[in-house]
């Protein structure tokens, strides 16, 4: 009789059990074309809070354009995008966005503590007039990227990887869930890679956020990222590297015979002897129409204003493959 009582008392396993959170960023059944050309075809896919995931690909496959169309700066054709659940929108605050468009700020005299406070509040030219609650911000994320010794230093003056340390915190301001990275370690030194790649994984670890990094070659966010998302023809495969990054899965994303070559905890993607992500490295069709497009479109691209356009949860075990 004691143990009917104790049975009725307990919760069901299904009342026990906490509700679904919506994943970070959801895709249904999306297609994105950009100068008349499929970039992404009926793509359905769903990356969890608190992931890591490296976004790879051919030139031309739509890296650039699929986190321009998750800003809302590029209409879908065709199914939805949702962050947290809520369709895209245009300056949605809880998106950090890295643009790859930065080659001008080597030559900008402005100090590193106004270059971040300009993304804070939209301005674009000349100096920010922050109030106390944004200052306050800008001095958050200057430590969380360990940015205060480049505070009072100008831009000219500082190396690649210390410049992208400053549009990382950029990034930050607002306290966004997602952070969008396209590209940030082009025309930097292996060494500077592991830095910035390093410290975007102890960021995202540290805030529980989850980061979409675009990159032209998987070894260096190899022991960093979660899972994986290839796009090439038109299609895409999410999951974790194993999964992905395999003779099968890359020969249909590359339209062509594809071998994956592993040497002393490295992963190379060849055709025939030449490697594939090292051939594609450089400025292809879809990012100058895409993002070009993109940077003189009207105002900021997300909720933080950058300043600069003219210059974790575990996966799911599964590869989803459209």
């Amino acid at each position: 009789m004691n143990d009917e009582r104790e049975r009725r008392a307990q919760p069901s396993a299904a009342l026990r059990r906490p509700p679904p959170s919506s994943p970070a960023l959801e895709l249904e059944h999306v297609s994105l074309a950009l100068a008349g050309r499929t970039i992404l075809k009926d793509a359905s896919l769903a990356i969890g809070e608190g992931e890591f995931v490296g976004v790879l690909g051919p030139n031309g496959a739509g890296k650039t354009t699929l986190m321009r169309a998750v800003l809302g700066l590029v209409p879908v054709a065709r199914g939805a995008i949702r962050i947290g659940g809520r369709n895209v929108e245009r300056g949605n605050p809880l998106i950090g966005y890295m643009p790859q468009t930065r080659s001008a700020l080597a030559s900008r005299r402005v100090l590193g503590r106004d270059f971040v406070a300009m993304a804070a509040d939209g301005h674009r030219w000349g100096l920010p007039l922050a109030d106390a609650a944004t200052r306050a911000d800008v001095e958050r994320v200057l430590d969380l990227v360990g940015g205060q010794a480049l505070a009072a230093r100008p831009l000219s003056e500082l190396s690649g990887g210390e410049r992208q340390r400053l549009l990382l915190a950029q990034c930050l301001l607002g306290k966004p869930r997602l952070l969008l990275l396209d590209e940030p370690l082009i025309s930097l030194d292996p060494h500077r890679q592991r830095i910035v790649v390093e410290l975007v994984r102890r960021v995202q670890r540290e805030l529980g956020i989850t980061v979409l990094f675009s990159a032209h070659e998987l070894n260096p966010l190899l022991h960093a990222i979660d899972r994986v998302l290839y796009l090439g023809n038109g299609a895409a495969a999410l999951g974790t590297v194993d999964e992905v990054i395999t003779r099968p899965v890359l020969s249909r994303l590359y339209g062509a015979p594809i071998d994956v070559v592993r040497v002393s905890g490295r992963i190379f993607v060849m055709s025939g002897d030449v490697e594939v992500e090292k051939h594609d490295h450089g400025h292809d069709q879809e990012q100058e129409d895409g993002e070009g497009a993109a940077n003189r479109m009207n105002g900021p691209a997300h909720g933080h204003g950058h300043s600069h356009e003219h210059e974790h949860g575990q996966g799911q075990g599964h590869t989803h493959d459209v």
